[in-house]
């Protein structure tokens, strides 16, 4: 006999896990892994897993409905929503034309620390500019100038450097004829006295 006063965990249905979990990779910029998603949405490991294998199949038009142009892919240890590369021309030509013809200095002195430091996190960029620089990385990948390198197999951060476009913007041809930043940098003297303190 089952004692009436016992009650079972409430588990959401895979059909809200899904729709929660869709709703945070539309805006991830990093790829996350299945026990970051289920921390999220605040469900077990295991409906989350089945929840984005649910994903996968619906946006491969496997469940009977289309194909998405966008899909659902393990990056290093993580998911993230990518363009299909069968529509990579089309993005790159759309977000060139709707782009700026100038960067902001924001992105000028974030494609600066990428083009010195590569390959390079977004969060090491964002700890040497102490500012955050989701949006400028986006921008500087939208127009070309730097591109995803690997995914650190460990913390599934993305790791970036800059590309041949950036080199012929620059008219270079390698990153070796950048100029060494050394003597462009403050070397700290500003404010102290050159006289010996007496």
């Amino acid at each position: 006999m089952t004692n009436e006063l016992e009650t079972t965990p409430e588990v959401r249905p895979v059909t809200d896990v899904a729709r929660a979990l869709e709703a945070l990779l539309l805006i991830a910029d990093e790829p996350q892994s299945l026990v970051a998603l289920a921390t999220a949405v605040g469900a077990p490991v295991p409906a989350v897993r089945q929840a984005v294998e649910g994903l996968v199949a619906d946006y491969d038009g496997e469940t009977g409905g289309p194909r998405r142009g966008f899909e659902l892919r393990e990056v290093g240890g993580g998911w993230r929503l990518y363009v299909r590369e069968e529509h990579d021309a089309l993005i790159s030509g759309y977000v060139n034309a709707q782009a700026p013809s100038r960067l902001s200095q924001a992105a000028l002195e974030t494609l600066a620390v990428i083009a010195y430091k590569q390959p390079v996190t977004r969060g090491q960029v964002a700890a040497i500019r102490a500012v955050n620089v989701d949006s400028v990385v986006r921008t500087l990948l939208a127009r070309g100038l730097i591109t995803e390198e690997f995914t650190d197999p460990d913390t599934g951060a993305i790791h970036y450097g800059t590309t041949d476009a950036l080199l012929g913007h620059l008219g270079i041809n390698s990153l070796d004829e950048l100029p060494h930043i050394s003597p462009l940098l403050d070397d700290g003297a500003d404010g102290f006295e050159t006289d010996v303190l007496r």
